[in-house]
C-alpha cells in the first residue's frame, strides 16, 4: 500500500487530482485509515488510473469516463480513440497554420498597397501551343495532384516546356476551381486522353514576375490588380500562371520559386 503522497509522486498525478477522484467516485483509495483518514493506494489500481486519465485527454467528461471504464474499455479501443483524435487534432492544426499563413500574407499586402504596381509591364504574347489537363479541382492547395496527373500521362513530353496554369473561373474560388494545367510547347502534337492539345490565342496582358512562395502570389495580383486600374485596362481573359522555377519537391512556401502571373488586358 501507498500513502497518498507515495501513489502521487509515483504516477505524477497531483494529490488534489486523486482527492478529486474520490470525491466523485472515479478512483477510489484501495483503503482509508478509519482513525486518521489518510487514503493509502494499491499498484493495482493503477491501470484504472491511466484508462482515466487517458480518457480526461481524450475528452471525455468525468461522469461518462466512470462509465466506460465499467463497461471495460479494452487497449484497442483506446488506441483507436487516440487514433480519431490525432486526425482531428492534425485537421485543427492545419486548419489554423493555414489561417496564420492568410493573416501573415494580408498583413503583408497592406503593407505593400500600391508600391509593387511599377514592376509590372505590358506584354504583347503571341499564340501558344499548350498540352494540358483540365479539370475541377477541390482547392488550389491540390492544384500540385493535377500536375501529377499531368507528367504521368506526358511522358517525355514533360520536359520540353515551361510548366503553366490556366484559372478559368470568372472569379476567385476556394472551392471547385476550373484550372487547367499544362506545358507549353513548340508545335502540335497528338497526344490521348486525359491530355488535349490546343493553342492559346494571342493576347495582350499585364504581366508580373513573383520571386518568391507560392502562399504569397496574392502579392502579385494586388500588383496586377493597381497597374490595370492605373493605366485604364480591363481583364479580358482567363488568368495565366506560368512556374519559370518551382523547387524540388514542390512546395507553396519556398521562397525560391519564380512564378510570372499574366493578365490578358484590353482597353475598354
Amino acid at each position: 500500500m501507498f500513502k497518498i503522497g507515495e501513489f502521487s509522486v509515483l504516477t505524477q498525478v497531483s494529490i488534489k487530482t486523486l482527492r478529486y477522484y474520490d470525491e466523485v467516485g472515479i478512483l477510489k483509495p484501495a483503503r482509508v485509515d478509519m482513525e486518521s483518514g489518510y487514503r493509502y493506494y494499491s499498484a493495482s489500481q493503477v491501470p484504472r488510473l491511466h484508462r482515466i486519465l487517458a480518457l480526461k485527454d481524450l475528452g471525455f467528461p468525468l461522469d461518462r469516463i466512470a462509465e466506460v471504464i465499467e463497461e471495460g474499455v479494452t487497449t484497442d479501443a483506446l488506441r483507436g480513440m487516440l487514433m480519431l483524435r490525432e486526425v482531428e487534432q492534425q485537421a485543427r492544426v492545419e486548419e489554423e497554420t493555414e489561417r496564420l499563413a492568410r493573416l501573415r500574407a494580408r498583413l503583408r499586402l497592406i503593407e505593400l498597397e500600391g508600391i509593387m504596381a511599377s514592376e509590372v509591364v505590358l506584354k504583347e504574347i503571341g499564340p501558344q501551343w499548350i498540352v494540358s489537363v483540365r479539370e475541377n479541382i477541390p482547392g488550389f492547395r491540390t492544384i500540385g495532384a493535377l500536375f501529377g496527373k499531368l507528367y504521368g500521362a506526358l511522358g517525355p513530353l514533360g520536359s520540353q516546356g515551361v510548366a503553366a496554369a490556366i484559372l478559368h473561373d470568372q472569379e476567385f474560388k476556394e472551392r471547385e476551381v476550373d484550372v487547367e494545367v499544362g506545358v507549353y510547347l513548340k508545335q502540335a502534337v497528338s497526344v490521348s486522353g486525359p491530355l488535349s492539345v490546343r493553342e492559346l490565342p494571342a493576347v495582350t496582358a499585364a504581366s508580373f514576375v513573383h520571386h518568391g512562395a507560392f502562399n504569397r502570389i496574392a502579392e502579385a495580383y494586388q500588383a496586377v490588380l493597381h497597374w490595370i486600374d492605373a493605366n485604364g485596362y480591363r481583364q479580358v481573359g482567363p488568368t495565366r500562371e506560368l512556374f519559370l522555377q518551382v523547387s524540388q519537391p514542390a512546395s507553396r512556401d519556398d521562397e525560391s520559386n519564380v512564378t510570372e502571373i499574366q493578365v490578358p488586358i484590353a482597353k475598354p
